[in-house]
């Protein structure tokens, strides 16, 4: 499965709204996980099988919970059982039809 998700803390920005140092609290818990991911500017997305991806969310919630008394969770998730390695190939596939269409 492929998850995209979004945590966001309330109560733990920095003087100018800058939710950074939260959120990177987050993404070091995904990226330490060992499951491929990857983080844009509004998501994080990671991939693997359902229990091990939800205890990866659940881990990078409780890591922001650690600095703020809420925290807002977005997530959307991609399942489909018998597929791996689709983080880069979905977007691998975009690429290839965007190169074989007149511009």
């Amino acid at each position: 499965m492929l998850v995209a998700f979004s945590i966001s803390p309330s109560g733990a920005a920095d003087a100018d709204g800058s939710v950074a140092e939260a959120v990177a609290r987050a993404v070091r818990v995904v990226r330490e996980s060992g499951l491929p991911n990857e983080t844009n500017a509004m998501f994080t997305n990671v991939e693997g099988e359902w229990d091990e991806v939800m205890a990866v969310v659940k881990r990078a919630v409780d890591a922001v919970a650690e600095v703020s008394p809420r925290v807002g969770l977005v997530l959307k998730a991609d399942i489909r059982p018998g597929y791996t390695g689709q983080l880069t190939a979905k977007v691998e596939r975009v690429e290839q039809a965007l190169g074989d269409s007149p511009a």
